[in-house]
């Protein structure tokens, strides 16, 4: 993984590189990248675009995005399918309108679709560029704190490759590893993130420093306000941008060394069994993704606590920061310790009947991903989060 500074045009800040040998690709992160078009243009193979949204960011951004793909680039014909907006409809139902419009537009192997949106977006774009014509070209463009900054394991999202869609039964069970060409933040697209939304994104940062880097945790400690502060109608863009950079950079490593979640990669995912769980039994959108991995995180440091893995400060620490940023500490009431255990029962982290979990060992920034742990300590976070 490498940062540099594209000296092309000052309006990139950093790019970040994720080192995949041949599918290698950049992050570009700065203000005003959407009018930049050679950011865009450089990453897209033949002469077919498909522009994958939704109905909330279209009215905000398709138009400034087809502009960027097309200008001094006439021979470039650009589509669009603008899918219902959602956690509820990252299913099999909506992918098929990205396949439908694809096919009507005979588009080929050498087009390039693009993920105009958040982790929803990203995930089934992703999963419709790997198996349309058994894989085509594909650009990552996320307009959510939650996609660019976790820049989403689950959810997702734009840095790592991996796509899907949900099932009833469970959270991203059906997906594809697949790399894009780049992926293009654009820092100014934060600004027409509601507060809710922007809270969501920050569960995924702060996961990132519990797991792997102490110090950025303690810089998020110093740093929360200013990271949910709007003055007027935008946002403080040099704290946010850091915090998409670090974030953008920590991913990147570990998916350099991790691509397809062997190992290491898996610890990516602090919080999201017990907070997949929530989202299934509660509803695909009751809660936000980073709201229920915020949740989830608060049970995992629970459990680690109770297995004597970690000391008392962690979890006041974690408590304090969550309920800082605005973020759920509880799962809804809804939630009980059988239906957390059927759900987490299909977890992809399941093998061998064995559900492996990412847990907290040692000092802070340091964690596992294990399933050789005392099964009671499991059941006494459950009953402790859950009504009965």
């Amino acid at each position: 993984m490498e940062e540099a500074t594209d000296r092309r045009d000052s309006r990139v800040s950093t790019v970040v590189d994720v080192d995949l040998g041949s599918r290698s690709y950049p992050i570009y992160i700065g203000s005003g990248l959407l009018d930049v078009p050679d950011l865009l243009q450089r990453h897209v193979h033949g002469k077919s675009v498909l522009i994958v949204t939704n109905t909330t960011i279209a009215p905000l951004y398709l138009d400034r995005v087809v502009k960027a793909l097309t200008q001094g680039n006439p021979d470039v014909t650009v589509e669009s399918v603008i899918l219902p907006d959602g956690e509820k409809y990252k299913n099999m139902e909506t992918l098929m309108k990205v396949f439908d419009k694809a096919i009507e537009c005979r588009m080929d192997r050498r087009c390039t679709f693009v993920a105009l949106g958040g982790g929803v977006i990203g995930d089934m774009c992703g999963f419709a560029a790997a198996a349309f014509l058994r894989g085509v070209n594909f650009i990552q463009i996320p307009t959510t704190l939650m996609a660019q900054a976790i820049v989403s394991d689950t959810v997702d999202s734009s840095v790592g490759g991996k796509t899907g869609v949900n099932h009833p039964l469970g959270k991203n069970l059906i997906g594809a590893f697949y790399q894009p060409q780049s992926v293009l933040i654009d820092t100014d697209t934060l600004n027409t993130l509601p507060d809710r939304e922007l809270a969501s994104g920050i569960a995924e940062v702060v996961k990132y420093g519990l797991i792997r880097d102490a110090d950025f945790f303690e810089w998020q400690e110093r740093n929360m306000q200013s990271l949910l502060a709007r003055s007027l109608d935008s946002l403080d863009p040099s704290t946010l941008a850091c915090a998409i950079k670090r974030s953008c950079e920590n991913k990147a490593e570990v998916v350099s060394l991790d691509e397809k979640e062997s190992g290491m990669r898996a610890t990516l995912n602090l919080g999201h069994t017990f907070g997949h769980a929530i989202e299934t039994v509660y509803g695909y959108g009751q809660w936000l993704h980073g709201e229920a991995v915020s949740a989830g995180m608060v049970m995992a440091v629970d459990m680690s606590r109770r297995l004597g893995w970690i000391d008392d400060s962690i979890v006041e620490r974690v408590h304090r920061i969550l309920q800082e940023a605005k973020l759920p500490t509880h799962p809804p009431e809804v939630m009980t310790v059988e239906k957390f255990k059927s759900v987490m029962a299909v977890d992809k982290k399941v093998a061998d009947g064995l559900l492996r979990l990412i847990l907290l060992k040692g000092p802070l920034g340091n964690c596992v991903f294990t399933g050789d742990y005392d099964r009671k300590a499991l059941d006494e976070t459950l009953r402790a989060f859950c009504k009965n």
